[in-house]
């Protein structure tokens, strides 16, 4: 018997049916969980009952937890007939099944029994697992047993039983359970038990792998959002009204937009102002930029302090000058919060007003403030521009800039592939006249440079003939430029002369269609090659030139992949004339962050800076920056539209190291989540923190956790399963493919490019945040990477390594009823071969139905299980984290070289024996060995004459029963056909 307990407090019961008869319930609970069950008492006449009972189960065995649900059935006891009438139900699996620390009241909506029922209301729960040796079993009550000879009894088209109850004294006796530790305690008041939300705490899902750590574990939340309380994926509405923006918490914040200045009085007699605006509200302060020598000054500023934090009942807005003492102020504009208005989307913006500046005796001075003041939440169009006091620490204004503290929304270039088809030259004409020239092409699109081979026969028309694939993002800013070079010693190449074509003139085709080729005079210079052959005038057009016959088009049909293939957000071709409907919306829900650990010291103190970025297709988009927070809340809420469901939602967690240093810094990665769409139920809202885990070169670590709230809304079901009958690609990668080495190349190229460009967009989105969030190197060698994926290779296949284990038991007769009756089932299919078919697909059929009830309820999350992050050695996380080309010690590397030619030598092996198996099939009519030939082909005549005369049936049946024999008619040798086949000839006589 295990030591573990599972603990159940009954809490509530909230507006559940009447089933008297006289418009109310006597309500009690049972709950069934390991072959045990318990009761509650019973509430007369009531229909939100309050109990406050705690219960304790046995766990007869820690390792079948997960699979043990725990039942709890309300039910309405009928004092005239001692029946009980069920009113719901609620059924919970392990992955509610949390330690104590993280148990919290959760009410469930309640469920029919049967399909014919009915059930309303909810019933709050508390369920935690504990393994105090202090705390004793719970004591079940009497079930409410069956009268003797009593049967059930329908009425009202329900179904009553008879039971026999206890007396109250003796009930009120056994329901005396064991008190609670005083650590455990709580006490629950009837405003917990309503429709009011419940605290948004965590809890617990379970990993799929018993091995998976449970701190890595994803974790079920039932947070209050804007659209009401999230409860099992369904939304409770609440007496709040709804939002626009229904998957985040509201946020509520006081915005001042500081629009402009007029009439503001000289410093002096010769000159202006230079004036700025200072927000004052407690002991934060918001600053405008400063104007030189101007007296109507506009700024057109938004500052944003969350409600949460307010210090002060007066909001004051301070017209300074820079050359000012500091205390000393032009005018100020006082507001009492208390006479703010709140102004709710979709209403206009609030029109900002006039005020005119006083002094601090409170009289009038001359010049005025456009200014306007109200209260809003995050669903406000001024809220991602803003200024936000959550990005800067109390009385400091001048830390953060707030260029890198906004949020934003970021959309990818248009990415092409440029196709480039060289084909020849004609008229070289070489430095060293008295020589063929040895000439190649170099062709190059901004830091993309490819070359063409050289021609094997010099001549002065070489032809290559070769094509070679580029990436370029819309607006093209880089050229096509050619430069045909001619190599005239080592390392030593002249320019025979330029070609520079525009992109924006080149032919673009979203199909295989021809494009026509085109000669290109070869020019001198760069500056000549940029002017082309339309800057030439009349008078040059007889002038002799060498020219370049080229082939180049834009090829729209392909998806350009930006990203790594096992992760892609989006498939959809670069030519939108091939883009189809949307099916669905994904909506993304970025809550809070919980528990994240310092990236950096702040005035002695460990501290972080944290943004999230999400990416999805075209769109990527950045949370505004918190700083100083280990536990900050972002409530932001993004949409994207759903194209494929066979795609990846990727959210990062990064620590903004701009903040206070220098540009130079690279942000530091916290970590990030993937969410394929497919894995999502339509319509569900999936509320979970999921463990940000960060490979380092010392080991997995946890970081923090990241709440999310998540919705995939399909805008045609028809549209959506028809999607899963397509390509996964457009058709252009499969009439003109790619190679693999291809694919690469032209990934590591996009990547660079849609880095660079997100890198120059305000605020900037980095270059390392950029690669991580698109797994650039994940193509790199990984010794935990291979293993894992041998793992998942052998698991794929441990299906029909147990079948073919049991088949081999039911071979040797290890159960001979079971040997039997599939010689007995096997006959049935050799007389019926019409069945076969239809008894795989029926069982197909009979296991998926069967599997329904156990399906995932969560969407998958990182397992460093499965990624064999968890039994990794140091040197081979060493290995992985090294740079490339290798920067290590030469020992170490040739170490790590030995190491992996030992692990290709065993594949080497297994690649081998594989392939001598198959040449030793070409070896039967080979006459490699003639008389193992002269012995199959006599075989294979005899059983042609014997298959003629013999039923199929017969033969199947002989071969069957041969097959399944009794050991007693079996030999430790080989069979007799094994051993022909181990004789068959290999070409492995023929290596080297």
């Amino acid at each position: 018997m295990s030591s573990l307990k599972l603990g159940v407090e009954v809490v509530s019961a909230y507006d559940i049916l009447a089933k008297d008869g006289q418009g109310s319930s006597n309500p009690f609970v049972e709950l069934e969980f390991d072959g045990q069950r318990f009761r509650t008492t019973t509430k007369e006449k009531d229909l939100n009952p309050v109990w406050n009972e705690s219960f304790y189960f046995n766990v007869s065995d820690s390792n079948k937890l997960s699979s043990l649900p725990l039942e709890a059935y309300v039910y309405c006891h009928n004092k005239a007939n001692n029946a009980k009438t069920c009113l719901g139900k609620v059924r919970l699996t392990s992955t509610s099944f949390v330690p104590y620390s993280d148990a919290v009241v959760l009410h469930y909506p309640l469920e029919k029994r049967t399909v014919f029922s009915r059930a309303k209301g909810e019933l709050g729960l508390k369920v935690f697992v504990t393994d105090d040796p202090s705390i004793k079993s719970s004591t079940p009550l009497p079930a409410m047993d069956a009268v003797p000879n009593s049967l059930p009894k329908e009425k009202n088209g329900k179904r009553h039983t008879f039971f026999h109850l206890p007396n109250a004294k003796q009930s009120e006796q056994q329901q005396k359970f064991p008190p609670m530790p005083p650590q455990q305690q709580m006490n629950y008041g009837v405003h917990e038990m309503k429709s009011g939300p419940p605290p948004s705490r965590a809890v617990h899902m379970f990993p799929g792998s018993s091995s998976q750590p449970l701190d890595y574990a994803l974790k079920e939340t039932s947070p209050f959002l804007g659209g009401g309380r999230i409860v099992g994926g369904r939304v409770i509405r609440g007496d709040r009204p709804t939002s626009t923006y229904d998957l985040v918490e509201q946020m509520r914040f006081l915005f001042v937009r500081v629009v402009k200045a007029r009439d503001l009085p000289s410093k002096d007699a010769t000159g202006s102002l230079d004036p700025y605006v200072e927000v004052k509200l407690g002991n934060y302060k918001g600053i405008t930029k400063h104007y030189e020598k101007k007296q109507n000054p506009e700024w057109n500023q938004v500052f944003a302090f969350s409600r949460d934090t307010l210090q002060s009942s007066v909001l004051e807005v301070v017209v300074k000058d820079k050359d000012l003492m500091k205390d000393d102020s032009v005018g100020f504009v006082r507001f009492d919060l208390n006479e703010v208005p709140t102004r709710v989307p979709p209403d206009s913006p609030l029109a900002p007003e006039w005020y005119r500046l006083e002094n601090k005796k409170g009289e009038k001075k001359k010049g005025e403030l456009m200014l306007a003041v109200w209260y809003g939440t995050q669903a406000d169009e001024a809220f991602p521009d803003a200024w936000h006091s959550d990005a800067i620490a109390p009385g400091d204004s001048t830390s953060v800039s707030p260029t890198y503290i906004r949020s934003k929304v970021y959309h990818s270039p248009r990415l092409w592939y440029v196709r480039v088809n060289i084909i020849e030259a004609q008229d070289l004409v070489p430095a060293d006249k008295n020589r063929f020239p040895d000439a190649y092409v170099k062709v190059q699109i901004g830091n993309q440079i490819l070359k063409t081979k050289s021609v094997q026969n010099r001549n002065m028309n070489p032809i290559w003939n070769e094509e070679f694939m580029f990436v370029a993002a819309e607006p093209f800013e880089d050229h096509l430029i050619f430069s045909v070079e001619d190599r005239v010693g080592p390392n030593k190449d002249d320019a025979i002369g330029k070609v520079v074509i525009s992109l924006n003139s080149v032919d673009r085709r979203a199909d295989d269609r021809t494009i026509h080729s085109r000669w290109y005079n070869l020019e001198k210079s760069f500056s000549d090659a940029m002017d082309g052959d339309h800057a030439k005038k009349d008078k040059d057009k007889d002038k002799f030139r060498s020219r370049l016959h080229v082939c180049v088009c834009l090829d729209g049909g392909y998806h350009v992949l930006d990203e790594s293939t096992q992760y892609s957000s989006d498939l959809r071709p670069t030519a939108k004339q091939l883009w189809k409907p949307s099916i669905g919306v994904l909506e993304l829900g970025i809550l809070n962050a919980n528990g994240l650990q310092p990236m950096k010291t702040r005035e002695g103190k460990g501290t972080t800076d944290t943004y999230c970025v999400a990416k999805y297709g075209h769109k990527w988009v950045r949370t505004r920056t918190i700083v100083n927070s280990l536990n900050p809340k972002y409530n932001e809420q993004y949409t994207w539209e759903v194209y494929d469901p066979a795609t990846v939602l990727t959210v990062g967690v990064f620590d903004n190291s701009q903040i206070g240093g220098s540009d130079n810094n690279k942000d530091n990665k916290i970590g990030k989540v993937r969410i394929r769409i497919s894995t999502l139920e339509t319509g569900r809202v999936y509320t979970h923190t999921y463990p940000l885990l960060v490979l380092h070169p010392s080991g997995v670590k946890k970081l923090g956790e990241l709440h999310l709230a998540i919705r995939f809304s399909s805008t045609s079901m028809l549209n959506m399963m028809f999607q899963y009958s397509r390509p996964l690609l457009p058709k252009m990668h499969y009439k003109r493919p790619l190679s693999v080495i291809q694919q690469d190349i032209l990934r590591h190229q996009a990547v660079n490019i849609v880095a660079a460009r997100l890198g120059r967009a305000e605020p900037p989105l980095r270059r390392e945040v950029v690669e991580y969030m698109s797994d650039a190197n994940a193509h790199l060698w990984s010794m935990r990477r291979s293993k894992a994926n041998f793992l998942r290779l052998t698991s794929i296949f441990s299906g029909l390594f147990a079948a073919a284990k049991w088949f081999g038991e039911v071979c040797m007769w290890r159960n001979p009823i079971t040997t039997v009756l599939v010689h007995v089932l096997f006959a049935m299919l050799v007389c019926f071969p019409e069945l076969i078919l239809p008894t795989v697909f029926l069982y197909m059929f009979v296991i998926g139905v069967w599997n329904y009830r156990y399906r995932p309820r969560y969407p998958p999350h990182m397992n460093t299980s499965l990624s064999c992050a968890d039994a990794v050695s140091p040197d081979e996380l060493d290995e992985e984290f090294e740079t490339f080309p290798a920067t290590k010690s030469s020992d170490l590397v040739r170490m790590r070289y030995d190491r992996l030619r030992s692990v290709a030598g065993r594949i080497q092996t297994v690649v081998g024996d594989i392939a001598s198996q198959g040449e030793r099939l070409q070896a039967l009519l080979s006459w490699r060995d003639p008389r193992a030939t002269t012995i199959f082909v006599i075989l294979c005549l005899t059983a042609a004459i014997v298959f003629y005369v013999t039923p199929f049936q017969v033969i199947a049946l002989l071969s069957g029963f041969y097959v399944l024999r009794h050991p007693r008619f079996r030999h430790k040798t080989p069979s007799l056909p094994i051993n022909f086949f181990r004789r068959l000839a290999a070409r492995t006589d023929s290596m080297l």
